[in-house]
C-alpha cells in the first residue's frame, strides 16, 4: 500500500533540491568583452562576489554581439553580458548590481538594461555608490526608444 504522505514529502524533497539549481542558472551572467579591458574584468568580479555565476567570453571584435543583442549605437559600452536561462536579459556596459538584482525580482517585458559609454565610479570604473549616471531599458521592439530604468546615485 502506498504512503501518500512519504510520496508528497519526497516530491517536495526533490523540488526542494531542485530549486537552487534552477535558481542558479537565472543568476548565470555570460560576459562578452574584449580580452585587454579591465574594467570589464573587474565589473565580472564583481558580479561574481554578489552571487552571480559568471562566465566570460573573450573576442577581439563585439560589433556581431551588441548588433545580436539589439543595442543602440548611443547606448553601447565596453561589454555586453546575457543574464539568465530560459528568459534572457542583455546587460550593456557597467550595470550595476542593484539594476540586476531589481531586474531579477520584477521580471518586466524588456530586452536588457544598458549603461552607456564608461561613465566612472560604475561598478568596474573606481565604483563610488555616489556617482550619478543612467540605467536604461531597453524595449523588446526594435528601434523603440530607451527609457530610463533607474538614476544612480540619486539622494532619496
Amino acid at each position: 500500500m502506498l504512503n501518500h504522505n512519504l510520496v508528497r514529502a519526497g516530491a517536495l524533497a526533490a523540488a526542494l533540491l531542485a530549486a537552487p539549481a534552477m535558481a542558479d542558472e537565472e543568476r548565470t551572467v555570460t560576459v562578452f568583452k574584449t580580452p585587454w579591458c579591465g574594467c570589464c574584468h573587474i565589473w565580472a568580479e564583481e558580479v561574481a562576489k554578489a552571487g552571480y555565476k559568471v562566465e566570460i567570453r573573450d573576442m577581439e571584435d563585439l560589433t556581431s554581439i551588441k548588433k545580436q543583442a539589439g543595442v543602440p549605437g548611443d547606448l553601447q559600452a565596453c561589454h555586453t553580458a546575457v543574464l539568465g536561462d530560459e528568459r534572457k536579459y542583455v546587460l550593456e556596459g557597467h550595470v550595476p548590481l542593484q539594476a540586476m538584482d531589481k531586474l531579477m525580482s520584477e521580471r518586466p517585458d524588456i530586452r536588457g538594461l544598458a549603461v552607456a559609454g564608461m561613465p566612472m565610479g560604475s561598478l568596474g570604473m573606481d565604483y563610488d555608490p555616489a556617482a550619478q549616471y543612467l540605467v536604461h531599458a531597453l524595449p523588446m521592439e526594435p528601434g523603440a526608444t530607451p527609457r530610463v530604468y533607474m538614476k544612480m546615485g540619486e539622494v532619496k
